[in-house]
């Protein structure tokens, strides 16, 4: 072989190898673009899925997502579950379908969401579990909801306070008490349970405090907390609870109600209403005649919603514990920006365990709305001041009828 020719062969060789290792990198590259790494850039599609359009709250949530996410620069796809299950699975599935390259998911069910969100990871998606902690799965980047536990403290201390159980109250003849939990397929729910109940057990075991039902005993733990959960926070079923409730209160006063949503709080209200026409926001609990049997009983709340508003306006109400969800979606776009800056989201808190992971928290605050504000506790036109609602829409709620 002469030498041109050696060459010419020599240089087929060669190009023949660089064309086969460039077809080896481009199916490397492949691979890679369909690996589980996520891969999130500005201008992706962020898929929003909340629990249901029923509640205010969720709405406020959806429109911050999608105002926030695009302002930072993602498209946003959002869907609503009517509050099924089965709806919120089809509902992330074609989220991915979609396009989308994350996924933030307020679940209706912690736990029956979990082979959804791990199909969306299995594609390279981003999963953030939004306010209410995705259950029993790997599947789930990150979390983002407010200290759960504060929500049931702050509602147990309003109890404590104007009971006078520090004092002498319920001391001379123990107080009738009803408490109610949150849906028993919300991870959220034990939470605000063990914070209020650590602080009142302690009045049970004293005898101060009562359950006539016998659902809460002074041997009541936090595991037992779904003997008293309002399953989907559903103010109708929290209506036929609180109708048992009291049936076996009969013609005794109440002196609380430990509620954890306004939604159930209105049930219980109506329920009130219903079974004992006597007792009137007009005459409001007094620790100085506790035994008065016309006395409306302290309610607590959560979510600072209208009705809410409205009740605590009028009386009906002691507070509502208020999260500015603003904060939530604030803190969720942050995280999603970070990655696609090909930052790694790190926080202070301590992570949450779902059951196969500690996933990365953040916890934020919440805030106790009052009509006569003291210490931190704030008004109730600061829903307005943080954006939460209008003020056209405050001027409704302070004029709307009580217990609609």
């Amino acid at each position: 072989m002469n030498l041109k020719k050696l060459a010419k062969t020599a240089f087929i060789t060669i190009a023949g190898a660089a064309m086969l290792t460039a077809c080896s990198s481009s199916s490397r590259g492949t691979s890679a673009s369909t690996s589980t790494s996520p891969s999130l850039k500005k201008g992706d599609l962020v898929g929003i899925s909340m629990p249901t359009k029923a509640d205010q709250r969720w709405n406020v949530d959806g429109a911050n997502l999608v105002k926030d996410l695009q302002k930072a620069g993602f498209k946003t796809k959002l869907e609503y579950a009517n509050n099924s299950p089965s709806q919120q699975s089809n509902d992330i599935n074609n989220l991915v379908s979609a396009g989308a390259k994350a996924i933030v998911v307020a679940a209706v069910d912690g736990t029956a969401v979990g082979p959804a969100v791990e199909q969306a990871e299995s594609q390279g998606d981003v999963v953030i579990a939004y306010d209410r902690l995705v259950m029993n799965t790997k599947a789930v980047n990150y979390y983002v909801t407010f200290n759960l536990e504060r929500t049931g403290i702050l509602e147990a201390n309003t109890i404590i306070n104007k009971l006078d159980l520090k004092g002498n109250g319920g001391k001379t003849k123990p107080l009738n008490i009803a408490l109610f939990a949150g849906s028993d397929d919300d991870n959220n729910a034990p939470y605000f349970f063990k914070g209020a109940w650590d602080l009142l057990k302690p009045y049970f075991q004293s005898g101060q405090l009562v359950d006539p039902s016998g659902l809460v005993t002074k041997d009541t733990t936090d595991a037992d907390w779904k003997k008293i959960s309002v399953h989907a926070w559903d103010q109708n079923q929290a209506q036929k609870q609180m109708d048992a409730f009291m049936t076996k209160l009969g013609q005794q006063p109440l002196a609380a109600v430990l509620s954890p949503y306004d939604a159930i709080s209105l049930g219980v209200m109506k329920s009130i209403k219903n079974a004992r026409p006597d007792m009137s926001p007009s005459i409001p609990f007094s620790a100085s005649n506790p035994q008065n049997k016309s006395a409306w009983p302290i309610i607590t709340g959560q979510d600072g919603m209208d009705i809410g508003i409205t009740n605590i306006t009028y009386g009906a109400q002691a507070e509502t514990v208020f999260k500015n969800v603003a904060l939530l979606a604030d803190k969720t776009t942050s995280i999603l920006t970070q990655i696609a800056d090909g930052k790694k989201p790190t926080s202070t808190d301590a992570p949450m365990n779902n059951g196969k992971k500690d996933v990365p928290t953040w916890l934020l605050k919440s805030d106790e709305l009052v009509k006569n504000p003291t210490g931190d506790q704030k008004d109730l036109h600061y829903e307005v001041k943080v954006g939460f609602i209008t003020e056209a829409q405050y001027q409704k709620d302070i004029a709307a009828p009580i217990i609609k």
